[in-house]
């Protein structure tokens, strides 16, 4: 009898042409047949936007190997993930890993993140996911070191399946493999962007501005993703997609809502 082998879905947002998301695929196609759906340009700090104003297009791009099928799409990476499940894949997949972003998605830019928010759609489907950034903002950077690692992450995935309602950001620093210490399950380090603007006047006089700013991580906990980060660990932070502040409904309730 043969063995069926795991469905993957691959995406990203740093466009299908992206280092990060070939050694993904790569690293996948060890473990399963692979369907991959990734933006057909950079799409990245898009967030959990999605397309309902103009039309979408899919690409499919032939490949020799038949464990691979690969789809362009002229949308967000949510878009991605929202097409595959409801076009493209004949059945759901076993799991969906997004990446590997060029740049971290550790702390607070997980808002932000394009890479963060196709996982968050497909966990959302209920399809066990993961999102993986490698802290290497650079077009060329070295993903070999990680591929392990991610291969590692995945297959306890998918063994033991994930909690409901949850996925997983995992952030990496920029290492060789042997000065990697580990992995670590961690928390959300308390931090934020102190945000400018940089100011400017086209040729008309017209003003245009270029978003900066600096990161700031205000969080001296040793239990957060980004303790981990700078000491040397792999940080795993597990992300629910349920907004709801538990903890702040009891003193809600006191309130005087209904005299």
């Amino acid at each position: 009898m043969k063995q069926v082998r795991p469905l993957l879905l691959v995406t990203n947002d740093d466009g299908i042409s992206a280092p990060g998301v070939r050694a993904l695929i790569a690293v996948m196609a060890e473990i399963g047949d692979v369907v991959v759906v990734a933006p057909d340009k950079p799409q990245s700090a898009m967030g959990h936007a999605i397309t309902i104003n103009s039309t979408l297009y899919l690409n499919k791009i032939s490949k020799e190997n038949d464990a691979i099928t690969e789809y362009s799409c002229s949308g967000t990476p949510v878009d991605c993930v929202k097409l595959a499940v409801n076009e493209i894949l004949k059945r759901k997949p076993d799991l969906c890993v997004s990446g590997i972003n060029h740049g971290s998605n550790s702390s607070i830019n997980v808002i932000y993140s394009g890479t963060m928010s196709a996982a968050v759609e497909a966990g959302i489907e209920g399809i066990p996911a993961i999102g993986f950034s490698l802290l290497d903002y650079d077009w060329n950077a070295d993903f070999e070191p990680i591929k392990s690692f991610i291969r590692k992450i995945c297959l306890e995935v998918l063994t033991n399946g994930l909690p409901e309602g949850v996925l997983l950001n995992v952030n990496f620093p920029k290492l060789k493999k042997e000065e990697i210490k580990g992995i670590k399950v961690c928390r959300q380090a308390k931090a934020m962007w102190v945000e400018k603007f940089d100011k400017r006047k086209t040729p008309q006089g017209k003003d245009y501005y270029w978003l900066a700013g600096e990161f700031v991580n205000q969080d001296k906990g040793e239990d957060t993703d980004e303790w981990a980060l700078e000491n040397d660990y792999i940080s795993i932070v597990p992300v629910q997609f349920d907004l709801t502040a538990h903890h702040s409904m009891q003193q809600l309730n006191t309130w005087k809502w209904n005299e």
